[in-house]
């Protein structure tokens, strides 16, 4: 999934710091009121429902306050959230990813928590490591709403009626291309593939590189990775597309970065490259019973590729008129044990010992199957990787774009990795 990077620009020569920038496709003005607070997501149909019936239940509980929300998919979310957080317009409460916390939080952008605790923010019986999850420089700005992975999500009922294997944590690189290739064989569909073209995909590239003993970024914010590992990379996606085992390039790019535009959901791809916790919002819009199963493993002598690592958080803006407000909902919504019955696991498993407890037995068949993936990987991960450094976000749109590139055939995948990491480096030294 793509993202989009907070820019020095667009924060110090506005919001923070600078002369205020017009807004674009901004909340609407709000009279700011003691009784109103503004919350942002992203994310599709179901979580939104989830979060609206926590936002009800929540506002029954405290009479006279209004929680206005709005969410969008992950490709729009970071650019609208940059725009406003420049513009001064950010929402009270923002749902943040561990790639991006960093950067809002070094640009002063969101509200340290570590003094609400634990009066308005409940964190006692989070792990230690669930905490840390949301510190930057030794203060707390997330909120972890629950662990995930990476994962592969595939089509149970279509693979299981073909008469294939299902794909499974043992099999490896070559095994899951072989696969795709004879799920495509044998599904005789036209424009169907067995998997999509995850050359563009930067969670599988990374968790290629991990396996290798790289890393997307070193600690120090610079390329964890050099022109022969992106060309293998590359030349593993253009062998499976010229046998048939992947998305065309011209299929793959109907794909936006969203549970909705995926393959799988448009009945183009057999398997997809996606997080854990989005099996609930994939299931919801697909009527083929799906699975869900690890990335493939690196081979004998690998090291592990995947990590655990908070879904996403909640942040508190640094610009919101009433932190503490802001705040106690963030609290309500990772410590109630009502509001976690509502939510599930669709956001991850919940880091909070007793929601946890709670939520466990009321889990449906996705639920538990989400639940009992992560207990499945968290023997088989690594550590969490470096932060991304400044422009990581814009690295992902060059990857699609080369690895397309690649895919139509105006660059070899040796030439198209010599580009890619050029590109990369240039934009890592612009900070």
């Amino acid at each position: 999934m793509s993202g989009f990077t907070l820019s020095r620009r667009s924060v110090l020569g506005a919001g923070i710091g600078g002369a205020t920038l017009a807004t674009m496709g901004s909340f609407p003005a709000a009279a700011q009121s003691e009784a109103r607070l503004r919350m942002f997501w992203w994310g599709a149909k179901e979580r939104a429902e989830r979060t609206d019936k926590v936002n009800q239940l929540y506002q029954q509980k405290n009479a006279g306050l209004t929680i206005a929300g709005e969410s969008l998919g992950w490709t729009d979310y970071w650019p609208r959230l940059a725009t406003q957080t420049a513009g001064r317009n950010a929402a009270d409460v923002l749902q943040m990813d561990y790639r991006y916390i960093f950067e809002y939080a070094r640009r002063g952008a969101l509200l340290p928590l570590d003094s609400y605790v634990p009066a308005a923010l409940n964190l006692g019986d989070f792990s230690k490591a669930a905490v840390d999850s949301g510190r930057v420089d030794g203060k707390i700005y997330g909120v972890s709403l629950g662990l995930n992975s990476t994962s592969l999500i595939y089509d149970k009922a279509l693979i299981q009626t073909l008469g294939l294997k299902e794909p499974s944590w043992e099999m490896t690189w070559k095994d899951i291309g072989d696969l795709a290739v004879e799920i495509t064989k044998a599904a005789k569909r036209n424009g169907f593939t067995g998997i999509q073209d995850g050359g563009r995909d930067e969670p599988a590239l990374e968790v290629w590189l991990g396996q290798r003993g790289k890393s997307l970024y070193s600690p120090e914010g610079k390329l964890g990775y050099d022109d022969k590992d992106i060309a293998e990379w590359f030349a593993f996606w253009q062998d499976l597309r010229k046998r048939g085992g992947c998305a065309a390039p011209d299929t793959q790019a109907l794909d936006r970065g969203e549970i909705d535009s995926s393959l799988l959901s448009l009945g183009k791809a057999a398997m997809v490259f996606a997080h854990s916790n989005q099996l609930v919002g994939f299931q919801a819009i697909n009527k083929s019973k799906l699975g869900l199963s690890t990335f493939p493993d690196g081979g004998a002598g690998a090291k592990p590729g995947q990590y655990l690592k908070p879904a996403m958080m909640w942040s508190v803006s640094a610009q919101s008129k009433q932190p503490e407000a802001a705040v106690k909902l963030v609290s309500f919504f990772v410590a109630d044990i009502e509001a976690g019955k509502l939510l599930g696991v669709e956001r991850g498993v919940p880091p909070s010992a007793a929601v946890r407890a709670t939520v466990a037995p009321t889990l449906d068949e996705l639920g538990r199957a989400m639940a009992d993936y992560i207990t499945l990987i968290s023997e088989k991960v690594g550590p969490l990787p470096p932060p991304p450094p400044r422009g990581a976000g814009e690295i992902q749109t060059v990857l699609r774009r080369v690895n397309e590139l690649v895919g139509f055939g105006k660059l070899s995948p040796a030439d198209g990795a010599k580009q890619f990491v050029a590109e990369s480096t240039a934009v890592l030294a612009r900070g």
